[in-house]
């Protein structure tokens, strides 16, 4: 680590060694969930506390008991500055590669704070299915690989489509759409991000129509805008997906970031 860093990465509540680390960087059989955390507290803590349960039990076939994870969780936040980006990642001991079933282990890592880039963004339409999308695992070579092409593409980075044709999500973001009067999120097989998760709760208490309905290349062009989001922010402008261009939606930029700041943050 560097010294001069007020970021700790922690293994199971306690700072992480290089022994500790080292092991972990052909950990694929892990799955994580990230968060911004402002003045030590962080949007959603039920979304993320159930994301890592979920997957744990899935991938493991057990979860560390809620206390621990939030215990965990405040360590890293003591630690660190009131501000900044956290990432907390269950992986096994029985290591890559085995059928043995092990301990789920939890390493929580910090680093400087982010609220994404500014946009608008162009996005290439790439066919492609992630493995387990439910999940928030840390197997995405393909992610960066598209997003890679994407840019030499002459895009700012890339939106999924499915067998069926229909958009699911972008490499590391959620896409949602708006239609004139409601938002539309894409019906998919995706990972729902805890950001969504916020967004969609938060509108639904401000009363703001949303819906989900399939959404395929031939639709875009009758969309009022698009946005993409993720830990970082609820709300990127898209303004062309492929070919298409979509309309700036400055109503609905606002509308995406005042449900999300209308979720109240708390500490673990």
């Amino acid at each position: 680590m560097n010294e001069d860093s007020p970021h700790i990465a922690h293994l199971d509540g306690r700072p992480a060694n290089t022994d500790d680390l080292a092991p972990l960087a052909f950990s694929g059989h892990a799955h994580f969930t990230a968060a911004q955390i402002r003045d030590g507290r962080v949007r959603g803590l039920d979304l993320h506390l159930e994301r890592l349960r979920s997957a744990s039990v899935e991938l493991f076939g057990r979860a560390l008991p809620e206390d621990v994870v939030r215990a965990h969780l405040r360590t890293a936040l003591h630690d660190g500055p009131a501000d900044m980006s956290l990432t907390a990642t269950v992986s096994s001991t029985s290591g890559e590669f085995s059928a043995a079933e092990g301990e789920p282990t939890l390493l929580v890592r910090t680093g400087p704070p982010s609220s994404g880039p500014d946009g608008p963004l162009a996005l290439a339409a790439v066919e492609h299915e992630r493995f387990l999308p439910h999940i928030k695992h840390v197997g995405e070579v393909a992610k960066t690989h598209l997003l890679r092409q994407a840019v030499a593409d002459g895009f700012d980075d890339a939106a999924f489509l499915d067998r069926e044709g229909r958009f699911s999500e972008a490499t590391i973001w959620n896409l949602v759409f708006w239609d004139g009067e409601a938002v539309v999120w894409p019906e998919a097989r995706i990972l729902t991000g805890t950001t969504l998760g916020i967004v969609r709760r938060q509108l639904d208490a401000l009363g703001i129509g949303q819906r989900v309905a399939p959404v395929t290349a031939a639709d875009l062009p009758a969309l009022a805008g698009a946005a993409v989001m993720n830990s970082w922010t609820p709300g990127v402008p898209v303004h062309r997906i492929g070919s298409t261009e979509l309309p700036a939606a400055p109503h609905f930029l606002r509308t995406l970031h005042r449900a999300y700041t209308a979720e109240p943050p708390t500490t673990p």
